[in-house]
């Protein structure tokens, strides 16, 4: 700033001295500012010459040490570095340290995980999904399936007391366990709305019954179309559901047309089975 303020006053003509008494400097400093701009220009006086400057106080090779020990080491019995600790092994501060992680977006606190689909049939699957959000069939009702298994049902050994003016709302630090529950939910994807519904067990039996549940509360127009009700899938705990559902419903219409979005790989990490049609899960056959 005070460098472009002093090339301003001389394109104005104001001498080298009062130049200097305007912004603080030299007059020698005014003098090798002005014939710098007149042989480099702009571009070249923007620049700062070698060996100008504030001299780097950690060596480049602290700073490789640190790089390399930062991509490649890990700290014995720590799952990674942090800048105390890569502080205390390489000699300097935290402060260093940060610095340079942050210089190279060196974040060793952060993964990020992956999985590549082993599938051959993922592009298929992949299709069929992303083509019932964007571009579902006419008439038809796009549900979102999922579950949660062992939630606990807690509750308080005292009764809480609610906030009020001046506190905050209190409650007791311990509490007693009342079980496991269950939780079955489908989203659908036009409207937001969730059907839920909690049950004592995690089989297909309770599943069946989750079925009927989005059965009795889907509308009966959405059901009567050519499609169905249309429902995307995954694993319900360890067994595997059905891809296709046959059969009909209370109504008498096909009742629900399923796309099973199970993982790419199976338990020793090779390919998953084929989709097992076992004698209980053909019961997934509403009415």
């Amino acid at each position: 700033m005070t460098r472009a303020r002093a090339l301003l006053l001389a394109a104005d003509g104001v001498a080298t001295t009062a130049i200097a008494q305007a912004v603080g400097a030299s007059p020698a400093s005014v003098t090798a500012w002005r014939e710098r701009f007149a042989a480099e220009g702009l571009k070249g006086f923007a620049e700062v010459r070698e060996g100008r400057g504030r001299k780097p106080s950690v060596p480049p090779e602290k700073v490789a040490a640190i790089v390399h020990a930062t991509l490649h080491d890990r700290p014995a019995g720590e799952t990674h570095w942090s800048c105390r600790t890569m502080a205390r092994a390489q000699g300097v501060s935290p402060a260093t340290v940060q610095r340079i992680w942050s210089a190279r977006g060196l974040k060793p606190h952060l993964v990020k995980t992956f999985k590549l689909s082993s599938d051959k049939r993922f592009e298929e699957k992949l299709t069929d999904v992303v083509g019932l959000y964007l571009n579902p069939p006419d008439q038809a009702v796009v549900l979102c399936m999922d579950e949660k298994s062992s939630i606990q049902a807690l509750d308080r050994t005292q009764p809480t007391l609610p906030m009020k003016k001046g506190r905050a709302g209190t409650m007791t630090h311990d509490y007693k366990r009342n079980g496991t529950t269950p939780l079955f939910a489908a989203l659908d994807v036009l409207t937001g709305t969730v059907i839920g519904q909690c049950l004592p067990r995690h089989r297909h039996a309770e599943f069946l019954k989750f079925l009927r549940l989005i059965d009795r509360q889907v509308p009966p127009g959405a059901t009567a179309a050519q499609f169905g009700t249309r429902c995307l899938w995954g694993r319900l705990g360890s067994r595997i559901v059905l891809s296709q559902v046959r059969g009909v419903n209370s109504r008498g219409l096909p009742p629900f047309h399923c796309s099973d979005i199970l993982g790419s790989s199976g338990p020793d990490g090779g390919p998953r089975p084929p989709v097992q049609q076992t004698d209980e899960l053909l019961l997934l056959a509403l009415g």
